[in-house]
């Protein structure tokens, strides 16, 4: 089996991807928590009245990390770590204030789903933190897939 390097551009897109996904899911199942969908009948998430402000709040919130995505493979390197380090440590607090409110019934829930937000987060710094200062020129990159193949 063949493992190859990947490049950070892609590990991070990735990364961004998943936590996507897990927040869409997230917020879906909230709506699964007794009362939720009545107070949002009622014209109220959390303490908070719905607006079109809030609503355009959230977009920002969710949209961002969609837009990483893309800026993680499409940045130079070095303004694709800086911005990936930034919004990555930032987006910690957001995460974590998803449990501002919650009863200790959901307790476990609120703590697994932030937890696996936090740990993509961690990863996504890491991966940037971690990001190689330079890159192989393509002859020696090429030299080193011919010796691989030759051990196969």
């Amino acid at each position: 089996m063949e493992d190859l390097r990947r490049p950070v551009q892609a590990k991070l897109a990735a990364a961004w991807t998943s936590l996507m996904f897990l927040v869409i899911y997230i917020d879906y199942f909230h709506l699964y928590q007794p009362g939720e969908i009545d107070e949002i009948r009622g014209g109220v998430i959390f303490e908070f009245d719905i607006s079109g402000t809030l609503m355009s709040i959230f977009f920002a919130i969710i949209a961002i990390p969609a837009l990483m995505v893309m800026l993680s493979m499409t940045l130079p390197a070095r303004v694709n770590r800086a911005t990936n380090l930034v919004v990555a440590a930032l987006y910690i607090p957001v995460m974590v204030f998803n449990a501002a409110g919650a009863s200790w019934d959901w307790a476990f829930y609120y703590g697994l789903t932030i937890g696996v937000e936090v740990l993509i987060l961690a990863f996504i710094l890491r991966s940037a933190w971690t990001w190689p200062r330079h890159t192989a020129s393509p002859a020696i990159l090429a030299a080193s897939l011919d010796r691989a193949g030759q051990r196969t």
